[in-house]
């Protein structure tokens, strides 16, 4: 039976981009243990969970009815209620790691020390890397000292949530509302003018000459965008949960887990 270790932020998930690759894997068997870098449960962002959210930049239903009563039957049940901190956890206890999207990942994971070290123990003992949306960009930022420090990404072939779609430009500026904060839980007052940076202009750097940066505008629910470059299973955005948590665990019973 695998052993998964799923990231999410403390600062804004996308509800769909936890849930999603948390039921594949739970449906599928196997054992999951939810990490966080506060330790503490991990809120979605407000829009997340509202059916009649429209992205302002695509036009279009982000989240389907049932996603959002999913999402928050499993916010009202304890099944995230107890994430470990980064440094309670040890990367040789499991088969892959499983980082899951939304703007605070940006803030709170991207450049997060502690969860570099857990993607470069498991890049380093052969592990599967998973990253959705823009948690791509912890990968970009995760360095490899025996290669010079470039990505470890570096000649491979990810995906990156599109430059096109970004929160960019006049009236962009984001607040990070959760849904079910609490007096000890509560997130971050940060107002950020639009997303931090765009995550395809740096995936395109950071797989260099030899590598290639997957950012379809035309993805969507019924075309998703996912891929697998051993070891990292890497995808777009919210639309594209669902086979991302498809892929993982696909890719982790052909190796015989």
């Amino acid at each position: 039976m695998a052993r998964v270790l799923i990231i999410a932020t403390n600062y804004g998930s996308w509800a769909e981009e936890l849930q999603a690759p948390w039921d594949a894997c739970k449906k599928a068997g196997f054992e999951v243990v939810l990490a966080t870098p506060q330790g503490k449960k991990p809120l979605p962002f407000e829009i997340s969970v509202d059916p009649n959210f429209v992205d302002p930049v695509q036009n279009v239903k982000t989240n389907p009815d049932w996603v959002c009563r999913r999402c928050k039957e499993l916010l009202d049940s304890d099944e995230w209620a107890y994430p470990k901190n980064f440094d309670e956890v040890d990367m040789k206890d499991f088969d892959a790691i499983a980082m899951t999207g939304g703007p605070g990942a940006n803030l709170d994971m991207a450049n997060c020390w502690e969860l570099h070290k857990l993607i470069m123990d498991a890049y380093k003992s052969d592990k599967i890397i998973a990253a959705l949306c823009y948690t791509v960009s912890t990968l970009v930022f995760c360095r490899d000292p025996e290669n010079d420090y470039k990505s470890i990404i570096y000649g491979k072939k990810v995906t990156a949530h599109p430059r096109a779609w970004d929160f960019y430009g006049p009236g962009m500026a984001m607040e990070y509302k959760l849904y079910g904060t609490t007096a000890d839980n509560k997130g971050t007052d940060v107002i950020t003018p639009g997303f931090p940076w765009p995550v395809e202009d740096l995936v395109r750097d950071a797989v260099g000459p030899n590598g290639a940066c997957i950012a379809r505008i035309n993805a969507n629910r019924e075309n998703p965008q996912v891929y697998y470059d051993h070891p990292f299973i890497t995808g777009t955005s919210v639309e594209s949960s669902i086979a991302y948590g498809d892929l993982l665990v696909k890719v982790l019973q052909e190796r015989g887990l």
